[in-house]
């Protein structure tokens, strides 16, 4: 029984993922363009640009993680969906508008409008290292994902993760990414949700739970304390706003008010990702003690759900750590291509030429991540992969807000000073400085700093004294 439940488990998972490939691969007939590469044309729908959003943002760290959290801390594991989901909100009420009508393709290009080609430049380069950093933890977790279920080898692994990241974006780009997304909502909500089913009837209900957690730190969100809850949610923010892969889809909508009920709808089914995943965690803890708690929820879903059913969830666990990898291997290479080689390399590029540095380059990045990977960089990742999100913060964050909320204000030295010095700041902050203190507050109090200093400077000199 054990030998045929494994072989219908490997061939639901299998099956599932080779479908959605094949959808990802169909996106490549409604693409002509690089536009339609890029930014589908700038003609997507609501549930279109929310497909793209969730995803990239609903990939491991949602699903395995938050479960991995919870199996440790209880209900302080869902920070990084609600942080996601606040993100998503700013998006639709600050952000959506102001990038829609600057009709451009990467958060560089917005921000050249007003700091100058120079500050786009260096936010390009800074921004593709930073996201780069976090492409190489998604293909690291997806080849650990298969080695442990399916006990292949590293090579093996690591080939069928580019292949299937390759499948999602080289085709069809954004809107490979968009269609990918919402099937992968689809299949993740069934699986969850199938899931939380499980654990309901186990729990015998949300009694059986309170009674199996009689310490009521477990369903407090701010177990950590305040400040360090709040700080969680308040880094995802942070790191969303800043990322192009994101920004990319509130440039794609058709309208203003598409992208923002775009950015609504991925707001509203994100945190139920996260209590999901949660009382997995949980439930793991009470039922199964011993488990390593990164693999609660993969246990959970072989223990308890029916071999075809845990085979869909399985994968659907898989795609959502592929489609983040895809969706910010997307973003780079958008930026690669728009702000680089369309700008310094190739000015007389035509758009058939953009079309296929787009899918050199994402091939490229794929391969160079795989190569990292291959080459045993755990230690890397591990030792710098939490500056990822540092260096898209501190260089984006505040010279964004700046443009949008004060731009008869800004000053463009500053924003170019600000977009140079505080991701430096937040590096050298990593390495040397106070280990409680994340680099991040400090890159982007330093931005903040740089930004007003340049504006009361020009100010003064508009209105010098008398």
């Amino acid at each position: 029984m054990g030998v045929i439940a494994g072989f219908m488990h490997f061939l639901s998972t299998i099956i599932t993922l080779l479908a959605v490939s094949y959808f990802g691969i169909l996106s490549m007939k409604k693409v002509q363009t690089s536009q339609d590469f890029s930014v589908g044309s700038r003609k997507l729908n609501r549930y279109q640009i929310s497909g793209s959003i969730l995803g990239t943002v609903v990939g491991g760290a949602s699903t395995i993680g938050t479960a991995q959290l919870a199996f440790q801390r209880g209900f302080n594991a869902m920070w990084f969906t609600l942080g996601s989901a606040a993100a998503c909100l700013l998006l639709g009420f600050l952000i959506a508008g102001p990038l829609q009508r600057a009709q451009v393709d990467t958060i560089p290009e917005f921000l050249s409008q007003s700091y100058g080609e120079k500050a786009g430049f260096a936010a390009s380069i800074i921004t593709s290292f930073a996201i780069f950093i976090h492409v190489i933890g998604q293909i690291l977790s997806s080849t650990a994902i298969f080695t442990s279920m399916f006990h292949v080898s590293t090579a093996i692994a690591l080939l069928v993760t580019i292949g299937f990241i390759l499948s999602y974006i080289f085709y069809g780009g954004f809107l490979g990414t968009s269609r990918i997304g919402i099937i992968k909502t689809f299949l993740l909500y069934f699986a969850l949700i199938m899931s939380g089913m499980a654990v309901y009837l186990h729990f015998n209900g949300v009694e059986g739970m309170l009674h199996a957690f009689p310490d009521r730190q477990w369903f407090n969100l701010f177990s950590g304390g305040i400040f360090a809850g709040a700080a969680q949610g308040f880094s995802m923010v942070i790191g969303i706003v800043s990322t192009q892969t994101y920004l990319q889809a509130m440039f794609a909508g058709k309208d203003e008010k598409e992208s923002q009920k775009g950015a609504f709808i991925a707001a509203l089914l994100i945190p139920p990702v996260g209590l999901l995943s949660t009382v997995i965690g949980m439930y793991m803890r009470v039922a199964h003690p011993e488990t390593i708690p990164k693999q609660a929820l993969i246990v959970f879903i072989l223990k308890y759900l029916h071999p075809v059913v845990g085979g869909v969830a399985i994968a659907a666990l898989i795609i959502s750590v592929l489609g983040t990898a895809s969706g910010l291997i997307l973003g780079i290479a958008t930026m690669i291509t728009r702000d680089i080689y369309s700008k310094k390399i190739n000015s007389c590029a035509d758009d058939r030429q953009q079309l296929a540095f787009f899918r050199y380059c994402i091939l490229g990045i794929s391969v160079i991540s795989g190569c990292f990977v291959w080459g045993n960089a755990d230690s890397l990742i591990l030792e710098w992969g939490f500056l990822s999100m540092a260096l898209r913060g501190t260089t984006v964050f505040i010279p964004l807000l700046g443009v949008i909320f004060y731009k008869k204000r800004i000053s463009a030295e500053g924003g170019l000073k600000a977009i140079l010095v505080a991701p430096i700041l937040a590096l050298m902050w990593g390495i040397y400085g106070i280990k409680t203190v994340d680099p991040l507050y400090v890159g982007v109090l330093a931005s903040i700093g740089i930004m007003m200093g340049y504006s009361v400077k020009e100010k003064k000199k508009s209105f010098p004294a008398s």
